[in-house]
């Protein structure tokens, strides 16, 4: 299994929706293909000059906050990285004030002064991503301390990728989520790759799940691009951080179709991938395989999936236009959000 999960001709069928209410199948293709079209958008709107600074995507990974965010609650405590419109966008698909932030637009969810590696939507449970390797870990664990101790059931949330699991402080917040039995879920998007390296030149497996072990931590290794699997999966395992008050982790084999940073998919900044892998990692694509199962089980047909693509396609350039035609922050508000006024 998983030579089989880290082998690209690997997992190119229909993946199982047995027994799966076909709402939510229908709900959950929805908001994968919507975030896919959302990044694809700021592919070509940096591509074209349009946006300022560096984004980084991940089409291709769409299936693993969604099925995660199947199973989290407003007031659970979610925390980002570099590479989280879907983190954000799996809580709350208002691509319109993503559009509007990474353009650096007043009407953003930072109102502009973020871009597309500072997002914050605290009111939909996420509480912030920034660029800096693993920068939210540890804070995803205090947020996970601050719940146990007023006496509720929320989590907190930490998204991770393999190159992050190399940082010191994963490893603390590893032992020290163990150790105060802190109700956090690490997940961790296992992508091969940590900017322009092979987790091959980097580590002595390719398995990250390894330090779960070494902490004693429950966790999960899966098909990253299995959104249904993704979702049973980690419902279990939340349930369980919810009930017994302690950590969990998953690991999620999955490969982004970009590079790094921005729209190139051949290369990580400067080191070129194989576009051999590259194509049966898109024969892999998380959306694919559930329209394909919903299709095959006659839930679903060809002409629905291009009605929902045009669809979203439309929504997509209606919000874009918009947030391209809004305001920019004042320069009087450069220092406004600096300090507290409390």
């Amino acid at each position: 299994m998983l030579s089989k999960l880290l082998n690209p001709q690997e997992f190119h069928n229909p993946i199982s929706i047995e027994g799966q209410d076909i709402k939510i199948l229908k709900k959950i293709l929805n908001l994968m293909l919507t975030i896919r079209k959302t990044e694809q958008q700021l592919a070509l709107g940096r591509k074209n000059g349009l946006i300022g600074g560096p984004v980084h995507l991940g089409v291709g990974q769409e299936a693993i906050a969604v099925g995660i965010s199947q199973n989290l609650k407003k007031t659970d405590r979610v925390f980002g990285n570099h590479r989280s419109h879907s983190h954000l966008l799996a809580l709350n698909p208002d691509f319109y004030k993503l559009f509007a932030e990474v353009l650096g637009k007043e009407t953003g969810f930072s109102k502009g002064m973020g871009g597309s590696m500072h997002l914050f939507d605290q009111s939909n449970g996420f509480y912030g991503s920034t660029p800096i390797v693993a920068g939210t870990v540890s804070l995803a664990v205090g947020a996970a301390m601050a719940s146990k101790m007023q006496n509720l059931k929320d989590i907190g949330v930490s998204y991770i990728g393999d190159g992050a699991v190399e940082e010191g402080v994963v490893h603390e917040c590893f032992n020290l989520a163990k150790v105060l039995k802190a109700p956090i879920l690490f997940v961790i998007e296992n992508n091969l790759f940590a900017s322009h390296m092979h987790i091959s030149l980097r580590q002595p497996s390719e398995i990250t799940s390894r330090f779960a072990e070494a902490n004693h931590i429950p966790y999960k290794l899966l098909d990253g691009n299995d959104v249904v699997a993704v979702a049973q999966n980690s419902k279990e395992v939340i349930d369980n951080i919810r009930n017994v008050k302690g950590p969990g982790i998953l690991e999620l084999i999955t490969y982004r179709w970009y590079g790094h940073v921005d729209w190139r998919e051949d290369m990580d900044v400067g080191v070129a991938r194989s576009m051999e892998d590259i194509k049966n990692w898109k024969a892999r694509d998380p959306i694919h395989r559930l329209s394909q199962s919903m299709i095959n089980s006659k839930i679903w047909t060809k002409e629905d999936e291009e009605e929902l693509g045009e669809k979203i396609d439309n929504q997509i350039q209606i919000a874009w236009e918009k947030a391209m035609d809004d305001p920019y922050p004042s320069k009087d508000s450069i220092s406004e959000f600096v300090y507290s006024k409390d």
